[in-house]
């Protein structure tokens, strides 16, 4: 059994504010007394938004841990790292990529709201609309318990959460998982059956909320009384 540990990150894009302090490191600074805490730069986060000047993310990068640490953010207690030197968050990213639907990530209330924000530049890109994609790698390689973020941080750890039951869906069902699924699905009846299995596909495909709340076989039993 694992330690349950933390993981949180942030993007090289600036100097680093009295908001930074009071709102992400003091809380690091507590959590790296309790837990085993992995805290990292999120250079390849930054590119997403500031792929036309990439110069500036290398040295914010190392000017934002220095501030880490001058804040309190002890090495000797937390693991320290930079995103873009460990290459298999890409890889895993590359791989999620695979399975993920396109409407997952264009649901993502953030995707909007950014490019309505950030007008001054291009975000019709694939980077930035996978950019939930690259943190659910950021978590699940590491099997992280606890993901201290802001609130408009949140939809991406629910988004996470949702590939990590595609993932287990598609991948680490058992032997004859799906014969069984049929066979349960026949016991609904022919009418019943049928709009589980729409809603399933809709769920699978584009994300449909509803046909989330179908596709948990407890919930679809529940349905069928």
């Amino acid at each position: 059994m694992y330690e349950p540990r933390v993981l949180s990150g942030m993007r090289p894009t600036g100097s680093l504010h009295l908001g930074h302090y009071h709102g992400v490191l003091k809380n690091w600074i507590r959590l790296q007394a309790e837990y085993p805490c992995l805290y990292f730069v999120a250079d390849w986060h930054a590119l997403t938004t500031d792929y036309e000047s990439p110069g500036q993310v290398q040295k914010n990068a190392w000017d934002m841990v220095i501030d880490w640490i001058a804040a309190g953010v002890d090495p000797a207690q937390a693991t320290l790292f930079v995103q873009s030197h460990i290459p298999e968050h890409a890889e895993l990213h590359l791989l999620l990529s695979m399975m993920t639907p396109l409407g997952w990530l264009e649901r993502v209330p953030t995707y909007k709201d950014q490019q309505e924000r950030l007008t001054d530049r291009d975000l019709s890109t694939y980077g930035f609309l996978g950019y939930p994609l690259l943190q659910s790698a950021d978590i699940l390689i590491y099997r992280a318990k606890y993901v201290p973020v802001g609130e408009d941080q949140v939809p991406h750890v629910e988004f996470t959460r949702e590939i990590a039951r595609r993932f287990n869906h598609l991948y680490g069902r058992e032997a004859g998982f799906e014969e069984k699924a049929k066979a349960a699905v026949k016991k609904m009846g022919s009418k019943k059956a049928r709009l589980f299995s729409e809603l399933r596909a809709k769920y699978l495909e584009q994300g449909d909320a509803e046909g989330q709340r179908q596709e948990d076989p407890r919930r679809a039993r529940r349905a069928a009384h």
